[in-house]
């Protein structure tokens, strides 16, 4: 079976995917129709079709797509690839430094700290003591505990990074999957419960997720404001119908096999020596630091090196649990953000976005169209970076035709959103590649659920904020 699988991928997915590559990286620019295309910019596309159907079909592990990617990238689109290839005369190119940076973003560095906190956390039985906390308040049954973490996870994602949530949730959800049969499908959709919920959960308040805090800054300085408690009136609930939505799907998709969950986990007998005191307070501190980021000012990347600086100085965490740490995550992630600076450095995400006749249209044909334009670039690069390019242009829109402070408020909203829900791959957001670090997730099932959310969150965010709670 494994090796039909391999003969599968490497003798029909693989030249497929070479070929609609080639095909479009070799076409004339004109076959586009996309105006002020340039040579460069079409490497990109090719390179992010390419990347794209690489994921989806697993030829090769998704950590080694994404750092082929790099590689590609730096060759071919950087201002020190090859010579030949890279004149500025094809269109601008990417300083490669900044495709390089990938390795060290701010973000990988938010994994790394998220991962030697749950390397921590096992080493000293933190993990076993939070489950069985986190378990009781849930009961045995399965779907409850499904919800349980549902709930909990978008709750967190509300107020703190929805990354930082994440990496927090991997340390409590690790010895639930441990414990659960290797053939129980509701592993997956346990495992999947950490990107849908923090992904999901953000859009609840302003602070939840950087769209958000776009969206009102924008509103704000086109003078229709928007305060935390009416964004937060309005989304919590559509939040909450998004989750219980989320978990339906996931018991459909993936349903338990396993009646009860029954954790019989032995109370943690390590004696409480300074290390595990100072794991403890490390963890919680940490923890603290990210949920009150808003007052205390400290960037959640930031905060994630304490645990990696406090933990190394004291010898708690030696070279012996680095190689412990899922490097392969953090390489995934790093080709996601290299992609995403292709997309940008070389201007093809203003190119394609200013390519769409928003002025012709008319305004349900502006938001769906918006929508979806933000909802797929966001799936590729940081959906921080997609409201960026988008708010702007459609809050010169929506005065353009005017629209209104109703009308511009929900037009600008619904864009947040839908840099929120899409989660098709595990590049596509943070939590999505931590939930793919768990090891029980396939590129294939984060899609079939991202496709199902995505499409719901879509359709239900438009009615939302234009039919049933819009703003006054």
């Amino acid at each position: 079976m494994a090796t039909k699988k391999l003969n599968l991928k490497y003798c029909v997915f693989l030249p497929i995917v070479l070929l609609v590559t080639i095909f479009l990286w070799a076409m004339p620019i004109h076959w586009y129709g996309i105006p002020e295309l340039t040579v460069v910019q079409q490497r990109v596309i090719a390179l992010f079709v390419f990347a794209a159907l690489m994921w989806i079909f697993e030829i090769i592990p998704n950590w080694t797509t994404s750092l082929l990617v790099i590689v590609i990238a730096l060759l071919c689109v950087s201002d020190k690839g090859l010579g030949f290839f890279c004149d500025p005369q094809y269109g601008e190119l990417v300083p490669y430094k900044s495709l390089m940076s990938a390795f060290a973003d701010p973000v990988v560095m938010l994994f790394l700290g998220g991962f030697v906190l749950a390397i921590a956390a096992e080493k000293f039985g933190l993990d076993v003591t939070m489950a069985r906390a986190l378990l009781s308040l849930f009961g045995t049954k399965p779907k409850m505990v499904l919800l349980g973490f549902l709930l909990v996870i978008a709750i967190f994602s509300m107020f703190m990074s929805n990354t930082a949530t994440a990496a927090m949730m991997l340390a409590f959800l690790v010895p639930v999957l441990a414990k659960l049969p290797a053939d129980d499908k509701g592993k997956i959709g346990l495992a999947l419960a950490i990107p849908v919920a923090a992904n999901i959960g953000g859009i609840g308040t302003p602070i939840g997720t950087p769209p958000n805090a776009t969206a009102v800054k924008f509103l704000s300085e086109a003078g229709y404001d928007v305060t935390f408690g009416e964004w937060a009136i309005r989304m919590i609930p559509y939040v909450l119908i998004m989750i219980v939505i989320a978990w339906l799907v996931l018991q459909l998709l993936f349903p338990f096999k396993s009646k009860k969950i029954v954790l019989e986990i032995p109370e943690n007998k390590r004696k409480a020596d300074w290390k595990t005191v100072v794991v403890w307070c490390t963890f919680l501190g940490t923890i603290l630091l990210w949920a009150t980021e808003q007052w205390t000012k400290i960037n959640s990347n930031v905060v994630a090196l304490i645990p990696l600086g406090v933990l190394t100085a004291t010898g708690i965490f030696t070279k012996d649990d680095i190689k412990e740490i899922n490097w392969s995550v953090l390489w995934l992630v790093a080709g996601g953000f290299a992609l995403g600076t292709c997309l940008q450095g070389t201007g093809l995400a203003k190119v394609l976005i200013g390519a769409i006749p928003f002025g012709s249209m008319s305004v349900v044909l502006v938001m769906i169209i918006a929508g979806l334009v933000c909802y797929f670039l966001s799936n590729f690069i940081s959906n921080s970076a997609t409201a960026a390019l988008l708010i702007p242009i459609l809050i010169v829109v929506a005065e353009g035709m005017n629209l209104g402070a109703s009308g511009s408020r929900a037009m600008i909203s619904y864009i947040a959103v839908c840099a929120s829900i899409a989660m098709l791959f595990p590049i596509s957001t943070p939590p999505n590649a931590i939930a793919s670090s768990t090891g029980m997730v396939e590129t294939k099932d984060m899609t079939k659920v991202g496709i199902i959310i995505g499409a719901t969150g879509f359709i239900l965010g438009y009615f939302w904020l234009t039919k049933l709670f819009p703003f006054a």
